[in-house]
């Protein structure tokens, strides 16, 4: 009896399958270069038909994970809301696929082979991450590999007998699978958005372009020119959209609709970009065609974005790292935000830093989206507010050119200065992937090393290569691009120190340890001479003071870069003040700065020593003042550090001479 029932359940199961109402069309897994073009095609007996309480779910089928394979799920994508069209058909797929998809997929989502796709009657509720593949409420399923060994646990699981390999004719980057009337499938050149067996698409596609191409000005004229593949087999008129953001209607002059007559194949829409006065940051105008085209018709692309550049900007009153100033920043530390270091030492010294910058119930940590917003901010360029200044390379990009796909060619992202890796820090799916701006955060504390993955004391705007170059390597094992002048090793110094006293789990060690070492970076030495070697500017005194105002933290080593000594160098053991003496020191400046080759030493209340060495460590000059003075030097171009000795306290200032 035990047997007739799994026969009948199996025989229930195979009869819903043979008769489902959605069935897995087409597969283009493996597209050429950056896998842009892939899709997952899906046709219904019936046009028109809506695919509400239906889930699209994709599963792993590699033999060799325990924990994320042998048939667990990656991806669910919920079908609700998509309506197949007047051929059935309805397509979900990555940026480049042609004709646009009816629901994008992030590039490179869908895996290679041996895996799986399957439609489910559920929703993605049902199959959480790494949810075993099943037959219960199974509507149609493809097991697919690219020259790969059959997964056999992906075809029990979804009770399937093929598994059909996208490789079969030695073509798979340009084949894709498709269902036969049969059912079953085979490889062939893709089709998306028309049938399978057909020789030309079954559908009038309509394109679009910007002349000129690129980037626009504000203040620009440019053109849209609209095309069809075939002549119009009607009368129509399209609405569409150019708003994006910040972009809308009060940004441009032109038409939101467009009309073509029977038997014609192109139209040109004029536009103006007004010039306005406000600075709104660099933004991106989007061609939205939606849905409104009649039946029969096919957008070849949509919310295709193009660059608009803000001509109004805002130049700051401090330098680049690379012309750096100093004093013009102040810090914005409340009162008394140091004073629990005062008298301490040693050990005790470095846990009551612990106790100010991971204190929980006041320092907030914000999602690892929320840390590109704040990049833009701390890391803007001085010479202009709409570009960030990228650490390694030590150059600006416009902040619009965050990288978001695979292609890292002329971006910028994210670089943790504390290897992810190296310090075990990873995101959580559902918070880290969402930008919910400042008022939102989750609190944290010393023993959250997960926190650090968006801990934006340690993460830098940088050149996407460059990041990429520098990997989880250590300092100076990684020392920047060639010709790099440096400007960037005390900023790393100092949020390498940060890390270091912030978070459990996370430790500086000296020499340089395996880059496969967890909870360990070096070179320590080095580090504290970057440390006095580059003082904190201006550039990262605000930085400082940007990340204040959203985590309720400051990196200390940036407002009291001596702190490192006394934890780690030469001072450590020695007893910390925060007497009137050390506040004297942090208060002087030197202006100008770069100098012509005079310059002057400001805020000067106690007698000091004022020492000048080169670049190569070679002391240039020397004298005595006990008040704000002049200093005049016939000192040749280049950078040399001042060093202010005022008894044990000194203070070290980088100064340019042009």
């Amino acid at each position: 009896m035990r047997n007739f029932y799994v026969l009948l359940i199996v025989g229930v199961l195979a009869f819903a399958k043979a008769n489902s109402q959605v069935v897995i069309n087409e597969l283009d897994a493996d597209t050429p270069s950056t896998n842009d073009k892939q899709f997952v095609e899906l046709l219904t007996p019936q046009p028109f038909t809506e695919l509400d309480d239906y889930v699209l779910v994709f599963f792993n089928g590699n033999p060799n994970s325990s924990t994320t394979g042998n048939g667990r799920s990656y991806y669910a994508v919920d079908l609700d809301g998509l309506v197949t069209d007047f051929n059935g058909l309805v397509v979900l797929g990555s940026s480049k696929v042609v004709p646009a998809p009816d629901r994008r997929l992030a590039e490179s989502n869908i895996q290679l082979g041996a895996d799986a796709v399957a439609v489910y009657r559920g929703s993605t509720a049902d199959f959480p991450d790494r949810t075993f593949a099943t037959q219960e409420n199974l509507i149609s399923a493809l097991v697919y590999d690219t020259d790969d060994t059959d997964s056999q646990a992906l075809l029990t699981l979804l009770g399937e007998q093929v598994q059909y390999d996208e490789d079969e004719n030695g073509r798979q980057t340009t084949e894709s699978i498709q269902r036969k009337a049969d059912g079953t499938y085979e490889t062939k050149a893709p089709t998306p958005h028309s049938f399978n067996d057909t020789d030309e698409p079954s559908y009038i596609g309509i394109d679009f372009t910007l002349d000129p191409e690129g980037r626009l000005d504000e203040g620009q004229d440019f053109d849209i020119i609209f095309n069809l593949t075939k002549p119009a087999d009607q009368d129509f008129t399209i609405s569409f959209s150019l708003s994006n953001r910040g972009f809308n209607t009060q940004d441009y002059t032109g038409a939101n609709s467009v009309s073509f007559q029977e038997g014609e194949t192109t139209k040109t829409l004029s536009y103006s970009l007004i010039d306005d006065d406000l600075d709104e940051g660099d933004e991106f105008l989007r061609v939205n065609l939606g849905n409104s085209l009649p039946i029969g018709y096919k957008r070849l692309k949509d919310n295709e974005e193009t660059a608009v550049i803000d001509n109004d900007f805002v130049v700051a009153a401090y330098g680049t790292p690379l012309n750096p100033t100093y004093g013009v920043v102040s810090s914005t530390q409340p009162d008394g935000y140091y004073d629990n270091l005062e008298g301490k030492s040693g050990d005790e010294l470095a846990q009551a830093i612990t106790n100010l910058i991971a204190e929980t119930g006041v320092v907030r940590i914000h999602s690892y989206d929320d840390v590109t917003t704040i990049l833009k901010d701390a890391d803007a360029s001085p010479e202009n507010s709409n570009k960030v200044w990228l650490m390694y390379t030590e150059q600006d990009r416009r902040d619009i050119d965050f990288q978001t796909g695979s292609n890292n060619q002329g971006t910028w992202n994210r670089e943790h200065i504390y290897s992810r890796s190296r310090g075990n820090f990873f995101s959580l799916e559902d918070f880290d992937e969402t930008a919910d701006g400042i008022d939102e955060w989750i609190e944290t504390s010393v023993d959250s090393t997960r926190h650090g993955n968006s801990d934006a004391h340690h993460l830098r705007a940088t050149d996407g290569p460059e990041n990429s170059s520098r990997g989880n390597q250590d300092y100076p094992e990684y020392n920047g691009p060639e010709r790099s002048q440096g400007s960037w090793h005390g900023d790393v110094a100092r949020a390498m120190f940060y890390m270091a006293l912030r978070y459990n789990n996370v430790d500086l060690v000296r020499g340089n340890p395996d880059n496969s070492t967890v909870g360990a970076m070096g070179d320590l030495d080095v580090l504290l001479e970057w440390n006095e070697q580059d003082p904190p500017d201006d550039f990262e005194m605000n930085r400082n003071n940007v990340i204040y105002e959203w985590q309720r933290n400051r990196n200390p080593f940036i407002d009291n870069p001596e702190l490192a000594d006394f934890i780690w160098g030469e001072q450590a053991g020695e007893t910390f003040t925060l007497s009137n003496e050390s506040n004297q020191l942090t208060k002087l400046t030197i202006y100008p700065n770069p100098s012509p080759g005079s310059f002057f030493i400001s805020n000067v209340e106690q007698p000091m020593e004022v020492v000048i060495y080169d670049a190569m460590g070679r002391m240039t000059y020397y004298t005595q003042i006990d008040r704000d003075a002049k200093i005049n030097t016939n000192l040749a171009s280049g950078i040399y550090l001042v060093r202010l000795n005022q008894g044990e306290m000194v203070r070290t200032l980088k100064l340019i001479i042009e």
